[in-house]
């Protein structure tokens, strides 16, 4: 990412410049390295993102990672060098621009290059945080061990997503069936017969008043009402572009009744599966941290892992620092404690990664058995209540004609 930022040198004269750094707080430390007094600093973005347009585009498939590196580690497995297992999976590889990134990683090994670093090179396939696992691995010579960990780490997280979004398709397409009944009885059922009765002029009953004043309302405002909400919604685009509106807005997604308990569920047990992983592959637990706070979507939880890491370094420890903020629960505070005390960090967080992922799943089918049953209710009443409407009319016309008869 690029940041402005303004600054006083050590000649105390004001500079203004920008700087590449994955994040705000490697921004800082590049900064302050440099001899600068900081007086602002901000994400700079372009009005059209094309890293972002090239990522969407150009972004390999989660499940195509994962079978990559399940046949990697076996191939180092089996006694093979990790060129030569790279030469071997390349053709068979399905995704073109994985294979693209693989050609490329082992021509970088063979010029001598850290597989963890060529590995990097290629942030669209490998996070960060695969690439710091690599670099771990090999110190250590676990190669083939920390290729399945972060197989299986993945595997995991795309999963919990998938359940998620899956879960939350169907309420969301009934919302947009709603809109779209109201739409089309509106502008084109109530209209008919709206010209039917101003022909007959007869005294309507008042279902059938309340439903004409209510498409009368809809066809005169509805196009200004679309425009507002455009308006609304190009305004929030804007204003979330800068870091300081991402986590406003992620902070009211956390607050959001039923939806906003899911969120937290999901991301802690992100976080805790992402803890889980590199302290088993033997990653500094700072450094754990960082990685566990930059591979958070909420910016919320991801601040407050940054402050806590900040108490770490102080000697405070991981679970102190967490009690202290209320985003997480005395689950993950208790067993990062037991973690720490029993050198087993690993086995807690990841048994706190099941628990929060089976507890988000039940919560997420909860949530869909309340929004389905009541947009069901929503489109059948407002059906009847059109259907009543318009038929008690019919009759009240029936009986008049009887009644002149």
């Amino acid at each position: 990412m690029q940041y402005k930022y303004v600054a006083y040198n050590q000649q105390k004269q004001l500079v203004n410049g920008k700087l590449d750094a994955p994040n705000e707080a490697v921004a800082l430390d590049l900064l302050n390295y440099g001899g600068l007094k900081i007086i602002t600093l901000k994400e700079s973005k372009p009005l059209i993102d094309m890293a972002k347009i090239q990522a969407a585009t150009y972004k390999v498939n989660s499940k195509d990672v994962v079978m990559f590196s399940r046949q990697l580690a076996l191939m180092i497995e089996s006694g093979f060098d990790i060129t030569a297992s790279l030469d071997l999976l390349e053709p068979q590889l399905a995704s073109k621009a994985l294979q693209k990134a693989v050609k490329e990683i082992t021509a970088d090994i063979r010029n001598g290059m850290k597989p963890s670093q060529a590995f990097a090179k290629h942030p669209l396939a490998f996070s960060d945080l695969y690439c710091r696992t690599l670099a771990v691995a090999e110190e250590t010579g676990n190669m083939e061990r920390a290729l399945r960990q972060m197989a299986d780490h993945i595997q995991k997280n795309a999963n919990t997503s998938k359940k998620v979004r899956g879960a939350l398709a169907y309420p969301a397409f009934m919302i947009v069936l709603a809109f779209g009944v109201v739409a089309v009885l509106a502008f084109f059922v109530v209209p008919q017969f709206q010209k039917m009765y101003d022909q007959l002029d007869v005294k309507l009953p008042l279902a059938t008043r309340l439903l004409l004043g209510a498409t009368n309302f809809v066809r005169s405002w509805g196009p200004w009402i679309l425009l507002l909400v455009a308006i609304l919604a190009i305004a929030a685009f804007f204003l979330t572009r800068s870091e300081e509106g991402k986590y406003q807005r992620d902070k009211i997604m956390l607050r959001l009744p039923l939806l906003g308990r899911v969120i937290v569920l999901t991301e802690l047990s992100r976080v805790a599966s992402t803890i889980s992983t590199l302290f088993r592959a033997g990653v500094p637990l700072p450094e754990v941290v960082t990685l566990a706070s930059n591979a958070c979507t909420n910016r919320v939880i991801a601040r407050a892992l940054t402050d806590v890491r900040q108490e770490m370094l102080q000697g405070q420890g991981l679970s102190r620092p967490m009690s202290q903020r209320p985003i997480f629960p005395a689950l993950i505070v208790q067993m990062a404690s037991v973690g720490e005390n029993t050198g087993n960090l690993d086995a807690t967080m990841d048994t706190v990664a099941q628990s929060y992922d089976i507890d988000a799943s039940d919560r997420t089918a909860a949530l869909t058995g309340l929004i389905t049953p009541a947009a069901t209710l929503f489109i059948g009443g407002l059906v009847a209540f059109v259907a009543l409407a318009l038929v008690s009319t019919m009759y009240g016309m029936m009986g008049s004609v009887s009644g002149a008869g």
